[in-house]
């Protein structure tokens, strides 16, 4: 069992190091390039150069925060601050700090035209909104759709997101939300595996559920639902 736990921590150790590495290193290389070679470059480069350092900037921020939440977590500090929030802000928020990389995919939104403002702690439902898409988005083909889905389901806010990605295979529904477990797909984008299983964390902290479905014609489905009354802590 030591062995065990100890493979377990190099792995997750060398899982975070070359994820945490790989955005540093292209931040440092574009910063290197404009200030080394700065004057031979014209602003169009400088620009997509400066992009560049901006998205892999952002990536190891979301890194940092899943890795602060799940601590969050594990360590009982998460604390739901309920507040009356319109769903349309909360999903506007998320593909705000998605910033450019929501572009890669076309997001479509459908929010119930009676859906009324509901209790939740809008920056831990974001930060669910944001890993679910981030997820969708690495595990899609490029320009695929993304879709979106809020409404009121059996007396709870239902919000879906589904795509057209390589799906998850049937057995391993359930464990896309363990820590650290990864869907092995060939070609899959490397990732630590904490992102679902934070999720689940927050819906959860929440009093709500979070599931994965296949759906039928190809992809996957994620959705959560949250009651239409939390008691804040």
């Amino acid at each position: 069992m030591l062995q065990e736990a100890d493979k377990l921590q190099k792995a997750l150790l060398n899982s975070v190091s070359h994820n945490l590495r790989t955005p540093l290193a292209s931040v440092l290389g574009v910063l290197n390039a404009i200030l080394e070679d700065g004057a031979h470059l014209d602003l169009p480069t400088q620009q997509n150069l400066l992009r560049t350092a901006q998205e892999e900037a952002r990536r190891l921020d979301w890194l940092v925060q899943n890795l602060l939440d799940m601590t969050r977590l594990e360590g009982g500090a998460i604390r739901v601050k309920a507040e009356l929030c319109d769903v349309h802000d909360v999903i506007g928020s998320a593909l705000h700090q998605l910033g450019e990389a929501a572009h890669s995919h076309p997001i479509s939104v459908t929010i119930a035209s009676d859906l009324p403002l509901v209790p939740m702690d809008d920056v831990l439902i974001v930060q669910v909104l944001v890993n679910i898409l981030d997820n969708a988005m690495k595990y899609s083909p490029e320009a695929t759709p993304i879709e979106i889905d809020a409404r009121v389901n059996a007396g709870q806010l239902e919000i879906r997101v589904l795509d057209r990605g390589k799906g998850i295979p049937e057995q391993e529904l359930e464990r896309v939300f363990e820590k650290f477990f990864r869907v092995a797909i060939p070609g899959a984008p490397k990732g630590v595996g904490l992102g679902l299983s934070i999720c689940k964390g927050l819906v959860e902290a929440h009093k709500g559920r979070i599931i994965a479905k296949c759906r039928t014609q190809g992809g996957t489905e994620l959705a959560f639902f949250l009651p239409m009354e939390v008691k804040s802590e």
